[in-house]
This record gives C-alpha cells, structure tokens and sequence, in this order.
C-alpha cells in the first residue's frame, strides 16, 4: 500500500514540477476584434489560464487581458490564446485603460499554480493526500466560508473563479472515484489524472470542512444542498471538459446511473 501511494504521490508531484513557474512568452500575433492571440512555445497544456501583460516602462507593467489556452498546435508550437477582460482587481476610482495588447506584449500562464484547493468526501483522503502532495495548500474552510457569504452549499464554477481570485489560487485538486484530478480552477479544463486508490470510509457534503454548514440563499442556482458527492463534481467536470477523451472513458464506464448519463453531454465520438 504505501508503495502504491508513494507511486501515485510522485506522479502528482511530477506534474506539479512541470507548473512550479510562470511560463512567460510574448505576443507574436493579435486579433483584438476576436480577442485572440497567439504565442510560441516547446508544450503547454490546454486551458492553462494567466494575464496578457503590457511594460508600461522597464519597471512597471500593467495586467490588460485575462488569457486561457484553447489550442495547441504541437508541430509549429504555436499556442492559440483567448484573451477575457480582465475585472480581478476592478476598482471604480481608478482609471479605466483603453490599450489592446499588441505583438510583443508578454502572456504569463500559470500563475498562481504554486497555491491549490483540494474538494475531497473526507478528512482521512484530504489529509493523506495534502500531506503526501507539496504544495501551498489554501484550506477548504476558506472555500466554505466563501460560499456560505455567497449562499451556495452547492459549489458552482463561478464559486471555483471567486475563490480563485480572492485567495490567487491557481490549481484545484479533486478526488472522485479513486482518482485525483488536476484542474486549473479558472477554466475549470482538467490537466490531469492520476490514480489513487485510497479508502474512502465516510462522504461529506460538498466535501469535506470543518465548517459545520454552509449558509444557502433563498433561491437561484446552487442554493439547494448536494445530495451526493460524486454526481454534481462529474457534472462539472464535463461541462466543462466536452472534449477530453479521458473523462469520456471514465464517464462511459461509471456503474452510477445519474454519472453514466452525463455521457450524452460530450462533444467526441466513439
């Protein structure tokens, strides 16, 4: 067993190694009516997330676009980039800028992938797995307590992107079916899966804190309470992830009744 773990711990940590910095590289081409640029790189991942950032001088620079990889052309090692407005830090007071990124402009990917949030169904797999993967780790208390000021004892991706920008976490670790998923919690696309199969004795809902519960609002989405654990965070995943050939298999596979079904939602075939 523990060499197992040890085995399933490496893995992880061999991914974290290959995201431990920023990954740096500028603008080669720009569609600012698309909102879409391109940059040059040896390999990145799809839905990598990060800033398009502009020198204002030899010391100072400026955040302008938020930026998420959508493509990867590996033989050219062109990356394609969608670029988003960028509200993270929106301050009323300030003034608002009207510059579009331009060729040589720098798009800074993995940001904040030095810090992470784990969702696992109990205290024994969060600490096996916490303590066994090095990285900063922001507590799920934290999330709770977000949710709770937001009335949502159902997290939804929304929650996830608040979350993230409030406490510049970069990564979320999730633990469904003895597998450990590595997502970037902005674009919610998966980066990694890794087998894990630990005991799980106990399930609590949305996962496990030592916040006893979770405020909800009187309505509107993700007010209601989580039935099961497993269920809501699949359908998250697929949501977002139509195209990932992977978690097709997984959710094609699933003896679940309500998970299995969520294999209609993929955008691939057989």
């Amino acid at each position: 067993q523990s060499c197992r773990m040890r085995y399933i711990f490496l893995l992880i940590f061999i991914v974290m190694e290959l995201m431990a910095s920023v990954i740096k590289s500028p603008i080669v081409t720009v569609d600012n009516e698309k909102n879409m640029a391109t940059i040059k790189l040896d390999h990145i991942d799809i839905g990598v997330t990060g800033f398009v950032v502009h020198a204002i001088t030899p010391e100072h620079s400026s955040i302008m676009k938020n930026a998420t990889v959508i493509g990867f052309d590996k033989e050219k090692k062109i990356a394609t980039i969608k670029m988003s407005n960028f509200d993270s830090l929106a301050n009323n007071t300030l003034p608002f800028s009207t510059y579009k990124p331009a060729v040589g402009d720098m798009v800074e990917l993995a940001f904040g992938y030095s810090r992470a949030l784990l969702i696992a169904p109990s205290e024994a797999i969060y600490h096996e797995i916490s303590k066994s993967v090095k990285i900063q780790w922001v507590h799920p208390d934290l999330f709770a307590t977000v949710l709770s000021f937001a009335g949502h004892p159902t997290p939804l991706k929304e929650d996830f992107t608040n979350f993230s920008n409030a406490a510049d976490v970069g990564l979320l670790f999730m633990y469904l079916d003895k597998k450990v998923y590595t997502i970037d919690i902005k674009s919610f696309k998966i980066l990694n899966i890794t087998n894990a199969p630990l005991k799980q004795k106990t399930t609590k809902i949305p996962f496990y804190t030592r916040v006893e519960k979770i405020d909800a609002a009187w309505w509107g989405t993700g007010s209601s309470r989580m039935d099961s654990y497993a269920p809501h965070y699949y359908e998250l995943l697929v949501e977002n992830n139509k195209k990932s050939k992977e978690l097709y298999k997984i959710i094609k596979n699933s003896k679940n009744r309500e998970i299995h079904a969520l294999v209609n939602q993929f955008e691939i075939g057989e």
